[in-house]
């Protein structure tokens, strides 16, 4: 599949809100209002999708959202744990040197010796640095994700992260 057309994850339905068919969103963007922003959503729930637009109810401490073709609660109940996905191409472009890690996942990762150490299976946030997931098999590195230290050079195009890793760690 194009990178392009990779399905990121922007949020989730967390709830309903009200009798309409209203759900509750956690969204993972930032702004969390900008979920919004990205239309059409891919709406995705135990393998099946279906493309719909988001409108927003409320924008204070929870958002919530109408989806088309949801009409009442019992449809929206429906939706608990859907999640809700964009294409990669909606995004805007990311700044010079940054990455979305929807860009990241699937990369070959080696370290400064040429040793593989695998790919890049997810990441995750930690506060201080966000942790690469490398998986070769059934090892499973966690790497920082901090440029100049440990991440020495991030090759969209050719598929591959340099990194200064040790691969006994």
């Amino acid at each position: 599949m194009d990178r392009r057309d990779r399905r990121v994850l922007v949020g989730r339905v967390v709830g309903v809100h009200g009798v309409r068919g209203g759900v509750k969103v956690e969204s993972f963007t930032e702004p969390r209002g900008r979920i919004f922003d990205y239309q059409p959503w891919i709406v995705r729930q135990l393998g099946a999708e279906r493309v719909a637009r988001g409108r927003p109810l409320v924008r204070d401490q929870r958002i919530a959202a109408m989806i088309d073709g949801v009409e009442d609660r019992d449809a929206a109940a429906a939706l608990l744990g859907a999640e809700i996905c964009v294409r990669r191409a909606q995004l805007p472009a990311p700044a010079p040197g940054e990455y979305y890690w929807a860009d990241l996942e699937g990369l070959a990762v080696v370290n400064l010796d040429g040793v593989p150490l695998g790919t890049v299976e997810s990441l995750f946030a930690t506060g201080a640095n966000d942790v690469m997931v490398v998986r070769q098999g059934e090892r499973e590195r966690l790497v920082p994700f901090v440029r100049g230290s440990h991440v020495r050079r991030v090759d969209l195009e050719g598929g591959r992260i340099l990194v200064d890793w040790d691969p006994d760690f």
